[in-house]
């Protein structure tokens, strides 16, 4: 079980947005040989890969903050001294969680009314739009785990005198 667990810890985004993704571009493609083809298209074809590509969108977030290649300023951080570096970081904690917690307020709000008001994607007949809405408040839930995990780290690094990560992972560079 714990490995299982680990493995959803390590993976939930991407396979999320791999699914998400294949789902939406096969979508696409057998639409658009089926339209100029067959001159035959499904009325949902249009709607849902972009109630699909919520998922991606928003899985996506949650990953670039689970790896940290989100956008911040890291030239600034990188010259500040230690202590400053973590107040960065701490106020990135902050901000992300402060943030999560509005767009899943309001998001759940929206996720509710569209819930009860039986909202159904257009061009489908049981399809429920609030299936999709889920993923804003399901994905920034998952963006404050992912930014408390980010926190832990980084206050066992600052408690142990270690670098950091006040560099982005996707353009860290071996310094050997």
């Amino acid at each position: 079980m714990r490995s299982l667990i680990n493995w959803l810890d390590d993976n939930v985004e991407r396979v999320v947005i791999l699914l998400n993704y294949a789902a939406l571009a096969a979508i696409i493609f057998v639409e658009v040989i089926r339209r100029f083809v067959f001159s035959e298209q499904a009325a949902w074809s249009t709607t849902i890969p972009i109630y699909l590509f919520l998922w991606v969108v928003w899985m996506g977030c949650a990953y670039n903050v689970k790896t940290r290649s989100h956008l911040r300023f890291d030239e600034l951080r990188t010259r500040l001294p230690y202590v400053a570096q973590m107040a960065c970081l701490l106020l990135d904690a902050v901000l992300w969680i402060v943030f999560s917690a509005i767009v899943i307020t309001y998001t759940s709000e929206q996720v509710m009314i569209a819930r009860e008001n039986f909202s159904i994607v257009q061009g489908t007949d049981n399809v429920m739009q609030w299936w999709f809405y889920l993923a804003t408040p399901i994905a920034f839930s998952l963006v404050v785990v992912r930014t408390l995990q980010n926190l832990n780290e980084d206050i066992a690094a600052y408690r142990a005198g270690a670098p950091l990560a006040v560099r982005s992972t996707a353009f860290q560079q071996d310094n050997a």
